[in-house]
């Protein structure tokens, strides 16, 4: 990363505030590495959307095939509704902390975002320079015009999601290590129940099952691991090469996740150039995986706004509709429904190296289960499902 000067894969770093414990999910920005900027932003309960201002550099990120324009609407879609965006580089000669290219840039971002759905009202946007140290924890000098909070203030004025700790535990893995004198050692964010020393680990959509030996949180060994927590737990007697990101651990004992044979999802296309009929296969992003699905069978279009069902069997959707659509991954994959596990029912479609579509899971059809689940889908066509799969097939990223 240090040869090519940019990040390729996500990092994860922690800070204090005067008000919180801050861990800081470093995601590429590069459109090369879209794939690991969705694993980090799948995980996060914020944004901080960093803009370039200077001269030439905002514009390309904030054209129509821009990384400033995929990343926010990847991050609302991943349902990070909570936004910080910083003007960053305004120490940069062809900006020199002048007030009207802030607020050019406030003002189309401002105006982009709201398209995405943010509700801007909400959103700070903070000129800073990261090189120069201005803005960022005390007031700069240079920009006294500038009457808002610094960038440290900003964050300290975001709230903490809600957690769900009541609900079954599921854990994304993000990355598998293996480490000399411990052994197998997945690491990924609890997005529900506790993880806790000493229970059964079950890894979907493989079979593997494994007692949780020791938990780490930055590090540290804790006892116990709640949602929003960055863990890594060792597990015991499990090949490394037997788990991958992608993978979800859950309690085998408690409501264990489960692989999918297919799930229905209801598909919003937001930039894709071409229509889109029954066997198309792009890649879904689902929590840390990336699976390819085939779309089997387009059994709704919708209206965006209300929900409406506009036809029935449409032969084919184009940009802008919404849909009901049978998945099916090519590839083992774990997913569940919005309404039940909410961070791990939400995905993104991935075709030609940008991102096409956004959508929530409805319900699944566990591997197994595919002849009951078609009689239940019928009579309660509300209920929710969810697929996700690691898949690199297609894409040579």
């Amino acid at each position: 990363e240090r040869e090519r000067g940019i990040s390729i894969d996500i990092s994860l770093w922690q800070f204090e505030s005067p008000k919180y414990a801050f861990t800081v999910i470093d995601a590429p920005g590069h459109r090369d590495f879209v794939k690991n900027m969705i694993t980090g932003a799948s995980q996060a309960d914020v944004a901080l959307l960093i803009v370039d201002a200077s001269q030439g550099a905002y514009e390309s990120g904030i054209s129509k095939e821009g990384q400033t324009r995929e990343h926010a609407l990847l991050a609302y879609t991943l349902a990070v509704k909570q936004m910080v965006v910083a003007v960053n580089k305004m120490d940069c000669s062809s900006v020199n902390y002048d007030q009207g290219r802030y607020l050019e840039i406030k003002s189309e971002v401002s105006s982009y975002l709201k398209t995405v759905g943010y509700d801007v009202s909400k959103i700070p946007f903070i000129p800073i320079s990261g090189w120069e140290g201005e803005n960022m924890v005390e007031k700069s000098v240079h920009l006294p015009w500038y009457d808002g909070p610094t960038l440290l203030g900003a964050l300290d004025g975001v709230k903490p999601p809600e957690r769900h700790t009541d609900s079954p535990l599921r854990i994304p893995v993000q990355d598998v290590y293996k480490i000399g004198g411990i052994g197998t050692v997945p690491v990924g964010r609890v997005e529900t129940g506790i993880l806790k020393t000493g229970i059964n680990a079950a890894f979907a959509p493989t079979d593997v099952v494994a007692e949780v030996m020791s938990v780490e949180v930055h590090h540290k060994n804790v006892e116990s691991a709640g949602p929003g927590d960055n863990v890594g737990f060792s597990v015991k007697n499990v090949p490394v090469k037997s788990l991958r990101r992608g993978c979800v651990a859950s309690n085998a004992d408690d409501h264990p996740a489960i692989g999918v044979s297919s799930f229905k999802g209801h598909v919003i296309l937001i930039n894709h150039p071409g229509v889109v009929s029954n066997g198309y296969c792009p890649v879904i992003d689902c929590h840390t995986a990336h699976v390819a699905c085939s779309w089997t069978d387009i059994t709704e279009r919708l209206d965006r706004r209300t929900g409406e069902v506009l036809e029935t069997d449409p032969k084919s959707v184009k940009n802008g509709d919404a849909c009901i659509v049978e998945m099916k991954p090519t590839k083992p994959f774990c997913v569940e429904s919005f309404s039940d596990f909410p961070p791990l029912g939400r995905f993104a479609i991935r075709d030609m190296k940008q991102t096409v579509g956004v959508g929530i899971i409805k319900s699944i059809t566990a591997v197994g289960d595919e002849s009951e689940s078609e009689e239940e889908s019928e009579s309660d066509s509300e209920s929710d499902s969810e697929s996700n799969s690691d898949s690199e097939s297609s894409e040579s990223e």
